[in-house]
């Protein structure tokens, strides 16, 4: 059985995957894969996801630098979320936000509402030209 067969894709065709960062368990974004973007992962070491709104492969990075090497590929017991323990190359630390921020999940719930609790680190404006 080929690897990709084993993973429960959904009706779309796609799978859920988790961006970690290897070196301090941060996690740095969600975004999705299809087979050929979670095949050519595997064979080029960086991540590259399905974008649903592009509606086309997208090589993290292509845009902003902000490249992911994966140091590992793990997959849920269900088999239906890939987790990639990545390291964010780049920008020191590592931008993984196309807002300029480390992590995607920079909004943190208190007191009913929202807070952005993590700072820019690079004006998104300066990452895409």
């Amino acid at each position: 059985m080929n690897w990709l067969d084993t993973i429960r894709w959904d009706d779309q065709g796609l799978v859920p995957v988790i961006a970690q960062e290897a070196s301090t368990g941060d996690v740095l974004m969600f975004a999705w894969m299809n087979r050929e973007a979670l095949a050519r992962t595997a064979e080029l070491g960086e991540a590259i996801y399905w974008s649903r709104s592009r509606k086309r492969l997208w090589h993290k990075g292509e845009e902003s630098g902000h490249i992911q090497k994966v140091h590992d590929m793990r997959l849920d017991c269900d088999n239906d979320v890939v987790l990639l323990r990545v390291e964010q190359l780049g920008h020191t630390p590592g931008i993984a936000c196309h807002t300029g921020r480390h992590s995607c999940f920079f909004q943190k719930y208190e007191n009913e509402q929202w807070i952005s609790v993590d700072p820019i680190l690079k004006d998104p404006e300066y990452i895409y030209k």
